[in-house]
């Protein structure tokens, strides 16, 4: 004789709609607690396909399967059962059409999933070298093209998406093409001020530099827009003096010329400097940075800084500096 659990996963998959959504609802609520969690745990060999399958119909009923597989997904061993059921690809499917009302529980979802390693192998389409990077394209074109300022952003989860990815090599490897041109398109969003945007944008930066031995001229080939998204949040908040900013870029030297809204979360700040440091470790990166006048800055940073996690990022990176030539340090006045 079936469970009660048992009856209600099989009324996910009832003709009527009234019962589907009135069995999803039930599932949905489960989710929420530790309890409902370990106890649709245990059927998720019928439960998963059949939250996926939801996932296509009208919103009244998606929405409480997505909510619920996002829950779900929190559990590893239920992501990783969704990715072997093929649920990043009906997830992207879905996400991609034109009637998605559920698009930021997709994404959410995606992220989730892409925690595990078999999960970002699935959205950068390692199997498949015809379609290789292509959900990456889509996701980055969309995060690009939406913004914070509106009442629901439902892209803006992308960004830890695209820090689940680069953390692995192929991820890393695909977001430095230069002919895709990704990695210019996801620094550019550095400049919005959603803290969760910011923080997608400098982690995701920092796991492309440990590729800066292989793949340094890609990451300076950007450099117009890599180096205030690394500098700028490490800079403190004073405004730089005339002699200061005539050794640095335009894009550097106008931003640190006026008042500025701090970077209040730490966690960016210390992932610029890791990156810096990943960059700086190679000798033609140490150049670049002289090159922007970037000891400068990071000194006055660490002036500012209050933070101890952050200011031991400031201590290493100068550590770093100070060890290393300093024949490659600008012997006269770079002229404005």
């Amino acid at each position: 004789m079936a469970t009660e659990m048992e009856e209600l996963v099989s009324f996910l998959a009832s003709p009527s709609p009234q019962i589907t959504k009135a069995a999803v609802d039930i599932v949905r609520g489960l989710t929420g607690s530790v309890e409902g969690l370990q106890s649709l745990a245990n059927y998720s060999n019928a439960l998963l396909p059949a939250l996926s399958r939801l996932l296509t119909l009208p919103k009244e009923v998606s929405e409480a399967a997505a909510e619920a597989l996002v829950n779900l997904s929190q559990n590893s061993s239920l992501a990783e059962a969704m990715v072997q059921l093929g649920l990043v690809k009906t997830t992207m499917d879905v996400l991609y059409k034109p009637e998605c009302g559920i698009a930021q529980l997709l994404v959410m979802l995606l992220v989730n999933l892409t925690q595990l390693d078999a999960g970002a192998a699935s959205v950068l389409q390692t199997e498949d070298e015809k379609v290789r990077g292509l959900y990456v394209m889509k996701l980055v074109r969309s995060f690009c093209r939406t913004t914070h300022e509106s009442d629901d952003d439902a892209f803006e989860h992308v960004g830890s998406i695209l820090v689940n990815i680069s953390k692995q090599r192929e991820g890393r490897k695909l977001l430095l093409d230069p002919k895709r041109g990704l990695l210019k398109q996801i620094i550019r969003q550095f400049d919005s001020n959603s803290t969760l945007r910011k923080k997608g944008v400098s982690g995701t930066i920092r796991n492309c530099c440990f590729e800066a031995e292989n793949q340094l001229q890609n990451l300076l080939l950007v450099s117009e827009f890599l180096w205030p998204a690394l500098l700028l949040p490490v800079a403190g908040n004073k405004i730089y003096s005339e002699l200061d900013r005539s050794k640095m870029p335009l894009e550097l030297g106008t931003a640190l010329s006026i008042e500025r809204e701090p970077v209040n979360d730490p966690e960016i700040r210390i992932q610029a400097l890791e990156a810096i440091y990943l960059i700086i470790l190679q000798d033609a990166g140490r150049r670049a940075f002289w090159s922007v006048n970037g000891p400068r800055i990071v000194q006055i940073g660490y002036e500012d800084e209050d933070d101890p996690k952050v200011m031991g990022a400031y201590e290493q990176l100068g550590s770093l500096l100070v060890h290393s030539s300093s024949a490659e340090e600008p012997s006269s006045e770079t002229t404005e």
